[in-house]
């Protein structure tokens, strides 16, 4: 049997985090949702399915899996908006030689299609290869509804996030096999609950931080640097060579990716993978994409003065959240100057430029340029580009050819957004 993880059309309510990448490699807990899959599967996933778009991509991320291939075996196919756990599999029961679809709510979370169905399907998918799965596409095939958590926003990922941290905890320690204590502490660090932490191979803690797994776990990948008086209360993940900067209070449900330098206050944030906020500041509830760079004292609010429910603005409409508690959306590769300020429930798309006093609107359209006050313009294609190859050859990361038009793609694609909103 083949497995494949696909996206549907739920990947636009999670612009501008899923520009540059399928949904499921957003980071909910110490793995991707494309992790999660795989774990829990032991690794037995063939193939994965995206947008056309970012087809090239997905096959330099993922060069030993099969993308956006139709397959004629049999094949379970697994939408990768699913937050996986064991329970969701233990569900997911079938016969050999009968087709099943099984829905939670009104989406699709799983689909498994024999050779005979798959091949009735091909001539179509070929033509519409994307999305793959409605319910509309399937004829007299059976339906299971299930209990599974699906991911509709990104606050969702935010608030499952320490529970995922907990949940992952247990699948890496398991990997471990006890030794999960491995690279160097020198005196003077404070480890409360330590069996609650994992610190992998080459990482180093220097003295006086405190790393308080008391009310959930710690998880430190390899080669991280946690620098001297940071404190640390778990749930918590640190992705492989990250830096946590002197004196940085990272509080619970918090997931840092690999490659990033942080500093300052973090509380109830995900961030993918090299980014930095280095300095002091608050960022808290908020997702922030990879390549971003956060300027000192750039703060966001994440609860409103008379604690109402916070609105969203996703995919050109506005989305109550339901929450009291939510900060900040940031783009991949966008940038923030010193002191900036971000209102409640505050998107800023990719490839942003802002900087200088005041308070910028609460929603700002990919490849805006300007300060808090305005007027705000176009970040050109040009000079976005010519921005990001520097970055990313500091971290020893090639732009590649792929990659570059992609970004011209977005950039044409969010035109009519930045007119729209009044972009110079």
């Amino acid at each position: 049997m083949k497995i494949y993880i696909f996206e549907d059309e739920g990947y636009k309510n999670f612009l501008p985090l899923t520009y540059f990448r399928p949904v499921y490699d957003l980071r909910c807990g110490a793995l991707s949702l494309k992790e999660k899959i795989e774990k829990y599967l032991k690794n037995k996933v063939t193939g994965l399915h995206t947008r056309k778009e970012l087809t090239g991509v997905t096959k330099e991320s993922y060069p030993k899996k099969d993308i956006n291939n139709f397959p004629t075996d049999y094949s379970l196919f697994i939408n990768g908006r699913i937050i996986a756990d064991k329970n969701f599999f233990k569900e997911i029961k079938f016969e050999k030689s009968i087709d099943q679809l099984f829905i939670s709510g009104d989406t699709i979370v799983a689909a498994y299609l024999t050779p005979q169905t798959l091949e009735s399907m091909k001539k179509y998918w070929l033509g519409n290869p994307f999305p793959l799965f409605q319910v509309s596409n399937f004829k007299n095939i059976p339906i299971h509804n299930i209990d599974a958590r699906v991911a509709n926003y990104p606050w969702d990922l935010i608030t499952f996030n320490g529970d995922e941290i907990g949940n992952d905890f247990y699948l890496l320690a398991k990997e471990m096999k006890g030794k999960t204590i491995l690279g160097k502490i020198h005196k003077g660090v404070h480890l409360l609950n330590r069996q609650n932490i994992i610190m992998d191979r080459e990482s180093e803690i220097h003295p006086g931080v405190v790393l308080d797994a008391s009310n959930g776990p710690i998880i430190i990948g390899a080669n991280v640097l946690i620098m001297a008086n940071s404190v640390i209360t778990g749930p918590v993940y640190i992705g492989d060579d990250s830096i946590i900067k002197i004196g940085a209070k990272i509080y619970s449900n918090t997931s840092i990716g690999d490659s990033c330098k942080v500093g300052g206050e973090v509380d109830s944030t995900i961030i993918q993978s090299h980014s930095n906020k280095q300095h002091d500041g608050y960022l808290g509830h908020a997702y922030v994409g990879s390549w971003v760079n956060i300027g000192a004292d750039t703060n966001n609010s994440d609860l409103k003065n008379n604690y109402s429910p916070i609105k969203v603005t996703i995919n050109g409409k506005l989305i109550n959240t339901g929450l009291i508690h939510f900060g900040t959306i940031l783009g991949d590769h966008s940038k923030t100057g010193i002191n900036m300020m971000f209102d409640t429930g505050s998107v800023v798309g990719v490839f942003c430029n802002l900087y200088s006093a005041g308070l910028p609107p609460r929603y700002i359209p990919s490849f805006t340029r300007g300060s808090g006050s305005g007027p705000l313009k176009t970040n050109s294609f040009e000079m976005s580009i010519d921005t990001a190859k520097i970055v990313m050859a500091r971290r020893n990361v090639q732009l590649t050819k792929e990659y570059e038009e992609l970004v011209k793609i977005v950039f044409d694609d969010t035109q009519t957004e930045r007119k729209q909103t009044g972009i110079l």
